[in-house]
């Protein structure tokens, strides 16, 4: 498992490289998805490109899943690419953004790497390895109730659904400290994993998403239910939270309402 991991460090690595050498010129090349508001730039295309060169060469036989250019599982490993999980952030130069390759065994992340290009920042997880930042391992926090728990989320590019979800958010914020919103469900994971957020709840994400902050989330110690397995959130929710906070938050965002659209 480490050395899947220390294949993911530098193949994301090396995407992340490339994306914030040619984001100048990358951010001049912007097509849309699902809706305007879903962006990809010609830097998703080209870091998503290389990543999939790299692995071709270092582990011919894998299959690669990735957000621009699809692909499918294979029976062995599967690598889970983002190529710039943020592109919003990265489009209007908000540094918030990061490259996040997982390697996957019959759908269970085993291994992955987020890399932040902008902070020189590296997280990195090995299935019981544990988590780690830079060489520095991970531990969750420890919030002693929901008054003092402050949870990181996200919202669809879809206008209709982003206001039901900041309707299901507005009724949480009178029982937790505070949200944060920053635009990348990958490092919103990792946060999770230092401890710079107690909590994580989204909903709508693909598997490239999460693949590898989930692994770093729970090898730090993280509760975590994946999409399809906190089906009262939503059949499509992603839950990440210190244990000491883990079930009374679930809860509450239950009550909330986030499960209900």
């Amino acid at each position: 498992m480490r050395d899947l991991a220390e294949i993911a460090v530098a193949v994301a690595t090396e995407a992340g490289e490339l994306a914030k050498a040619t984001r100048e010129n990358a951010i001049r090349d912007v097509d849309t998805k699902s809706t305007r508001t879903d962006v990809v730039t010609a830097a998703d295309k080209a870091a998503e490109d290389l990543i999939r060169t790299r692995l071709g060469e270092l582990r011919p036989e894998d299959a690669v899943l990735g957000e621009e250019e699809g692909g499918a599982t294979g029976t062995g490993v599967t690598w889970v690419v983002d190529p710039i999980d943020g592109t919003v952030n990265y489009l209007y130069g908000y540094p918030w953004y990061a490259v996040s390759v997982a390697a996957q065994v019959a759908g269970v992340s085993v291994a992955g790497a987020v890399v932040e290009p902008a902070s020189g920042r590296t997280w990195w997880a090995a299935q019981g390895e544990g988590a780690w930042l830079n060489g520095t391992r991970l531990s969750v926090s420890a919030p002693v109730d929901l008054s003092v728990t402050l949870m990181a989320t996200g919202f669809a590019y879809a206008a209709q659904r982003r206001q039901a979800q900041a309707a299901a958010v507005a009724k949480l914020m009178g029982t937790i400290r505070d949200i944060r919103r920053n635009g990348s469900a990958a490092l919103d994971l990792c946060a999770v994993a230092a401890g710079w957020v107690d909590a994580y709840c989204e909903r709508g994400l693909s598997r490239w998403d999460w693949a590898a902050g989930a692994l770093i989330a729970a090898e730090a110690g993280a509760q975590v239910e994946l999409p399809g397995e906190a089906t009262d959130l939503g059949a499509d929710a992603i839950y990440a939270a210190a244990p000491s906070i883990a079930a009374p938050l679930r809860a509450a965002l239950i009550e909330a309402g986030m499960g209900a659209f």
